[in-house]
Formats: structure tokens, sequence, C-alpha cells
């Protein structure tokens, strides 16, 4: 039979079910390592721009650390490793997910957080603390508000790799789309089916955040040329 033929689509649609759970797990994934990335990524974005060389110093590390290794060992090293050394450490597939992706790309954000910043003028920090801000308040009040517009672009380029790179958990057994798709499609050889709906699916997540940035981007251009 052909991996094509309506048989195998009549079969994917008759289990569809079964990859809307694996998207909405998806999802939850995505939402998840999402919020610890960003929280990550703003703490660790403002102290890489902070006077404080210790500050930047562990920042440095961290982004380094987590840029340097792929996401893959972390996660064997989280999922398999951590129970090794204490069986209280020992996280479901789901958690693991979470920690590894939200700690990987908080990383990346920490860096498009830290080129936000830097591309406000520094003067109005010191303006900032000269009217007795601390470095905290003037970030929140300030810097950050002003940096928004500038960091939205490749943020979404980090929010679509996030909700793609959740793909990962298929290697220690999550419920994902690409575990699903592929635990479906070998019981019946249906492979083409099953990862064509699991790829529709994550374009379904990504595109419109990816078209956010795109538009968020044009009209900063068209801002600045004015």
């Amino acid at each position: 039979m052909s991996p094509y033929a309506l048989e195998r689509w009549q079969a994917l649609f008759s289990d569809f079910g079964i990859f809307g759970k694996a998207f909405l797990f998806t999802l939850g994934i995505a939402v998840c390592a999402l919020i610890l990335a960003l929280t990550l990524g703003v703490i660790f974005g403002t102290m890489s721009s902070s006077k404080n060389k210790v500050l930047r110093g562990i920042s440095l590390v961290y982004v380094e650390v987590y840029q340097n290794i792929p996401l893959l060992i972390q996660f064997v090293v989280v999922y398999y490793g951590f129970p090794i050394l204490n069986q209280h450490l020992m996280l479901s597939a789901f958690w693991t997910a979470v920690l590894c992706v939200g700690l990987y790309h908080g990383a990346y954000i920490s860096e498009v957080i830290r080129s936000g910043i830097q591309a406000v003028p520094r003067g109005q920090l010191e303006a900032a603390e000269s009217q007795g801000f601390t470095y905290t308040e003037a970030m929140q009040l300030i810097i950050l508000p002003q940096a928004v517009r500038m960091i939205i672009p490749p943020l979404t380029n980090q929010v679509v790799n996030l909700i793609k790179n959740t793909s990962t958990i298929a290697l220690i057994g999550g419920a994902d789309l690409i575990f699903t798709a592929k635990s479906w499609s070998s019981g019946n050889l249906s492979y083409i089916p099953a990862f064509v709906a699991a790829g529709a699916l994550y374009f379904i997540l990504c595109f419109p955040i990816a078209s956010y940035g795109r538009h968020i981007e044009e009209k900063n251009k068209n801002s600045y040329s004015i």
C-alpha cells in the first residue's frame, strides 16, 4: 500500500484524538517552559548589563554553559542522571522537559534582553540613578519598558524555537507530538500521515508567533525610518 493511500489518512483522522491530546501536552510544556525561560532571561539579562562584575560573571557562566551543551545531553543528565544521585531528584518527563527547555532558552532570552537593554542610551540609566532610582528600579520602570519594542522580534524567534525544542522530550518517552506520531505510525506503518499531522500542529502553534514578530519588526523599521 502506498504511504499516501487514502486508507492511511482515514486511519489518522479516526485516531486524531490521540494527536489532540499530544498537542495539548506539547502546549503545556511550551507554556511552562516559556514562563521559566522568560523569568530567567529577564534576571540574567539585567545581571549581564549590571556594573557589578560578579553579577556579570554569574550571568556569563549561565549563558555559556547552557548555550554550549546540547539540549539532548541536558535531558539525559536530568532525567537519568539526577535520580542516580538522589531518588528525590526524579522528575516526570513533563517537568524534565519544562526544566531543561526553560533553562536552555532562558540563556538565549537573556542575551536578547541584554541586547535590548544595551540598545537604550546609557545616559538614561545614569539619569535615573542620579534621581535616586536603584539599578533594579531603573530597569523595571525606565529601561526595560523602552527595550521591549526592540526585544519582541528576536524574542518571538526564541519562543518559536522553544516550542519546536519541546520535541526533545520524545527521547525520554514524553507523550508529545513527535513521540505520539512515532508510536502511532509504528503500529500501522502510516508514517507520512502521522508526521504531516504533527508538522501541521506545530505550524499552528509557531506560525502566528513568527508572523507577529515579523509584524513588529517591520513596524519598528518604519518608525525608525520616519
